[in-house]
């Protein structure tokens, strides 16, 4: 018989025709809108921020495989995104040693602990991002005002709403939640920038629509059914959609191909945990945002999902090939 070369890779498996190279590059060139609107709201300091952890990723990334003796993939896009989406999760006015921090353990404690790409459970960018929020509170909640030259800061929408109540929201608008005049992190602002990312994933078919979906419905209903019992207590559904990393975490982090379920049936559920796990934060939380602690949650029972939905299968199978 004719021997056979098979070639040996490592996960993760992409759905997909492209390489993960193709796919890890085309994600980075998505967040392309939001990371150019995050330096024009905050000017060099956001493009300090994208830089340092883009830069920190990589190498960091190259250490790692080095020290497990492994073939470098310091260049294969996974780095460059994680670099990129962690950037998108802090203020402009975060210290450059607290994101080379950050980018050592979104690869270290967030991929390489677990084995590497394909291997990790939960979303590098989020473990990062959650870490500093926890170790440096102050440093992580201090938000930029946009088009600020001397860097002056102040809350966020839904930092405001947490302390102060909505009374205390001003003369906040939903055009400004849109299009990024207000301060947040640097993929909290520009909803319009995020969307058009999603939409050359969802051109690519990197994505679907289902754990966007689930997740962003299951916010809108739940906070618009407390909006409506008493609208002078709670923001309406439509603030919750602007504000926030919520379109940052439905379209480019619950959605990561490693970390979110195979099945429709795993995503449906995977992204409505997601959604109200957030919305109960963001109204009840210590926190004003939980998008990242909802996201990381749910990550955790991704392996349980996909397992339960492999033994349904099985059952299925065996069912019908009794009835034969």
């Amino acid at each position: 018989m004719d021997s056979v070369n098979l070639k040996i890779s490592y996960a993760p498996f992409v759905r997909s025709k492209d390489s993960v190279e193709s796919v890890m590059y085309n994600v980075a060139l998505a967040l392309a809108p939001a990371t150019a609107m995050s330096v024009y709201l905050f000017g060099m300091p956001a493009l300090i921020v994208n830089l340092v952890c883009i830069v920190s990723c990589i190498a960091f990334e190259w250490m790692m495989d080095a020290i497990r003796k492994k073939e470098s993939n310091c260049l294969d896009g996974s780095a460059l995104v994680t670099g990129l989406l962690l950037a998108l999760n802090v203020p402009s006015n975060l210290p450059v040693w607290m994101l080379v921090v950050g980018s050592f353990v979104a690869i270290a404690a967030g991929k390489h602990v677990f084995g590497g790409l394909g291997h990790n459970v939960f979303n590098p960018a989020l473990v990062a991002r959650v870490f500093l929020l926890i170790s440096f509170p102050a440093a992580m909640t201090s938000w930029p005002i946009p088009f600020s030259v001397d860097m002056e800061t102040a809350a966020s929408p839904l930092g405001i709403i947490k302390t102060d109540g909505l009374a205390a929201l001003g003369d906040f608008t939903l055009m400004g939640g849109l299009f990024g005049t207000m301060n947040g992190s640097l993929g909290e602002t520009s909803t319009i920038a995020l969307l058009l990312g999603a939409a050359w994933l969802f051109y690519k078919r990197y994505i679907t629509i289902t754990i966007p979906l689930t997740m962003i419905g299951s916010v809108f209903i739940f906070t618009g059914i407390f909006y409506l019992l008493d609208p002078g207590t709670y923001a309406s559904p439509l603030f919750h959609m602007v504000t926030g990393g919520l379109m940052l975490g439905a379209f480019f982090m619950a959605t990561d191909m490693v970390t979110s379920p195979l099945s429709v049936r795993g995503q449906i559920i995977f992204g409505l945990g997601c959604g109200l796990l957030t919305a109960i934060i963001r109204l009840w939380g210590g926190y004003p945002e939980g998008v990242s602690f909802a996201i990381l949650i749910m990550n955790g029972f991704v392996p349980l999902l996909d397992r339960w939905d492999l033994t349904d299968r099985k059952a299925l199978n065996q069912k019908k090939a009794e009835t034969k």
